[in-house]
This record gives C-alpha cells, sequence and structure tokens, in this order.
C-alpha cells in the first residue's frame, strides 16, 4: 500500500510492499472471517490481501451477488509474503524470510528498476468504453431508488455503474503508475492475484487497528481546488459550511459510530474529528474520524467483520441499501468498494477503501472501473448521471498516454 505526501492523519509507513506469497489464503463468503483468524494464528506472520465487497454475503447473511463479474477476485485473499519492505522517511526496512545483506539490496534495486513507463494506449487504439447500464436504466433506477428513500426505505444510496473495455492489452503496473501521476493519494495500492491486476489510487482509509485502538476516517464531501490561493481557500471554508456536505458527513460518521460500537468497550466510542478538511492533489475532501477502544482478548476479525463493508460505499441504513444496490446495480462490485491492506504479526491492521481505481484480468483482457454517486431524495437524476460520465471520462483518460 502506498502512504504519500497527500496524506490522511494516522500514516505509520510512507508505503509498505509485500511479495512472493510463501502461503496464501482464498477463499469466497461463508466461513471466511473465522478462517483469516485461523490462518493468522498458525503463521503469526504479516498478512497482505483484500476483502471483496461482496463478503457482505457472510457479514449479513441472507444476502446474495447475483451479476456478472468480468474480473473474478476471490471475496478473500490473504497471503504471508516472502520479502515485506516499509519506507519510513528515507529509511527502507526489508523483512521476512531471512536474507543477506546482499539479497536485500537486490530486491530493492529490482523494485526500483520495475518497467513503469511501458507506453501505454493511444486515443486511436483504444476500444470504445462500454456499460451494462444505459442511460435510460440508469435515470430509471435512480428514480425508483428515490421512491424507496420517499416511502423510508433508506435515506441515502451510494449507485455505481460499472465501464469496461474488452480485448485490450495493457501494462499493469503502467496503468497504476499514470493513475496515480494525475492523482495522488494516501491509500493507493497495486495489487496482483495471478493474473488479476487492481490499479487504485484511493483517498479514503476504511479502517486502521494499533493496540486497543480502532479508527475509521470515511469520506463524505468533495470540492475541487483552485491554483489561486484565495480562491482556493474559499472553496475549502465552502466545503466546511455546506449543510449538503455536512449532512451527509454525519450520516456515515452515526453509521461506522454504530458499526464501531459492536466491539467496542463501553462508551469509548468517539468521534475524534468532525469535518476536517483535508487537500489532495486535485480535490479537497471532507474527512471525519471516529475511534474506539476494543477489549485486548477481542479478535481482530471481529472488527472487521462488524464494520464491513465500509457505509461510505453503502448508504443507510446499510442492510437494506445492500439490498437495493443489488436490486438495481448491474454488475457485481467484487474487489470494487472492498478493502486492501494489511494485518501484522501482532493483530494490528490497516485498510483502504478500493475507489478510484481500475480492475484488470490479462487473461481475458478485460479492463473494469466503476463510478458512483450518492444518490438522495432531492438528487436530479441527470446530473448523477452526467456525474457518472465525468468521474468515467477522468479515469478513462488515464489509459492515454
Amino acid at each position: 500500500m502506498d502512504n504519500n505526501k497527500y496524506a490522511a492523519p494516522g500514516h505509520q509507513y510512507e508505503a509498505v510492499l509485500a511479495a512472493d506469497a510463501l502461503y496464501t489464503l482464498e477463499l469466497n463468503a461463508g466461513n471466511a472471517f473465522p478462517a483469516l483468524q485461523q490462518f493468522h494464528q498458525q503463521h503469526q506472520d504479516w498478512l497482505f490481501g483484500h476483502l471483496s465487497y461482496d463478503l457482505k454475503n457472510e457479514t449479513y447473511p441472507g444476502l446474495q451477488s447475483a451479476h456478472y463479474d468480468g474480473i473474478g477476485f476471490p471475496d478473500m485473499c490473504f497471503f504471508v509474503p516472502r520479502v515485506v519492505m516499509q519506507l519510513t522517511g528515507s529509511q527502507v526496512h526489508i523483512g521476512g524470510e531471512s536474507f543477506s545483506e546482499a539479497e536485500a539490496k537486490a530486491i530493492y534495486e529490482a523494485c526500483l528498476c520495475m518497467p513503469v513507463n511501458a507506453l501505454p494506449l493511444t486515443a486511436a487504439t483504444l476500444p470504445p468504453l462500454q456499460s451494462r447500464l444505459s442511460h435510460q436504466h440508469y435515470i430509471h433506477a435512480v428514480q425508483q431508488l428515490q421512491q424507496h428513500i420517499l416511502r423510508g426505505d433508506c435515506y441515502e444510496v451510494n449507485f455505481c455503474r460499472e465501464n469496461y473495455l474488452e480485448q485490450v492489452s495493457i501494462h499493469p503496473l503502467t496503468l497504476f503508475n499514470r493513475l496515480n501521476s494525475l492523482s495522488p493519494a494516501p491509500f493507493a495500492a497495486y495489487y496482483r492475484l495471478q493474473h488479476r491486476y487492481l490499479a487504485c489510487s484511493s483517498p479514503e482509509r476504511f479502517i486502521q487497528k494499533k493496540g486497543n485502538t480502532v479508527i475509521s476516517q470515511p469520506i463524505k464531501g468533495t470540492s475541487r481546488k483552485d491554483a489561486d490561493p484565495v480562491a482556493d481557500w474559499q472553496l475549502k471554508q465552502q466545503l466546511l459550511h455546506s449543510a449538503k456536505e455536512r449532512a451527509e458527513n454525519v450520516m456515515v460518521v452515526d453509521l461506522v459510530r454504530n458499526d464501531l460500537s459492536h466491539t467496542a468497550m463501553q462508551g469509548t466510542v468517539n468521534v475524534t474529528e468532525l469535518f476536517g478538511i483535508y487537500s489532495f492533489a486535485q480535490v479537497h475532501h471532507m474527512i471525519s474520524t471516529i475511534s474506539a477502544q476494543i477489549a485486548p482478548q477481542t479478535p481482530f476479525t471481529e472488527v472487521l467483520r462488524t464494520t464491513f463493508p465500509m457505509g461510505s460505499m453503502t448508504g443507510a441504513p446499510k442492510l437494506r441499501v445492500m439490498q437495493l444496490i443489488e436490486q438495481y446495480e448491474q454488475t457485481r462490485r467484487g474487489l470494487y468498494s472492498g478493502a486492501v491492506g494489511y494485518i501484522t504479526p501482532e493483530g494490528d491492521f490497516d485498510f483502504n477503501v478500493v475507489i478510484r481505481s481500475m480492475l484488470y484480468n490479462a487473461v481475458d483482457q478485460y479492463l473494469s472501473f466503476q463510478t458512483g454517486s450518492a444518490i438522495t431524495f432531492y438528487s436530479d437524476p441527470q446530473q448523477e448521471w452526467e456525474e457518472c460520465l465525468l468521474k468515467a471520462a477522468a479515469m478513462e483518460s488515464s489509459l492515454i498516454g
């Protein structure tokens, strides 16, 4: 996981790299979290991997995922790496299996020589961008979701639309480099599982555990930036005082407080920062931080199980909106709006939210990225559609050199 200079609070490393799986746990929803706890107890080592959005079918029994999935990541995968590299300031630490100084140096130099500048696609060779949700069907779905809100089924729904390219040959590391050159982000991640790849430029932390302290940092609220310092300050103030953005942020804060309360010691769930404004390469975000204290004997997987999936990518109330997401979206989310991260030998962890990301299946030459927005009763369906197209165009630009 790559944590660069555009950082939300609480970073432990500049970057962490793990490679060469010695042992792997790979399975779908059903008994995944108990299996992960057992896997960690067995190896008592660093674990790196992912939680797919479709683990919701385990955390909320009765849900299902019946839509098409063109990428094929398993619902959960973690591995014990042979190599772990940690960058803190100017210091690089290499751990894992025993290495000689020469071997450690060779690993570090090999990372520096990775071909991140292979030629990307050109506009002339880029296949047409496709989607399983047409303009007409998207507008209808948003209108139907607003009727659910009117009836009191829910308050807000995070509704997504897949964009995909077929028969496209790309260099995944080039794509990751290009994506994060355009939009550097503190929770960026490059992740490979056999022939499946994730190129992620996420600005959002899902959840972190250090000792008995757990924090979650949802993002709700975004503003553009301006090159003029005075205009930029005004934009940040407008974001901070926006009634709409604050209402959405409070909603997800309350959802996270409820999620954390399942494993927290009584009276320890606190909002340590509300409506924090943080600046990134291209935008300002409103980020709140919610913390909790857990009992020392609490299994770390219980914290993950009772908070997953993250509320910022579902809506509220969580169970009902996940049912509606399955009803109205046309693609299985898979790793998108899931989480990628690491677990330490002591059972601490740090996970991002997989957004602003591209997923690639190299065997099928299938590239996928999803865009979405928060649907409320007051949303304009056409404006939501145009927002999806704008976000898709920005992602598509990272494919073209």
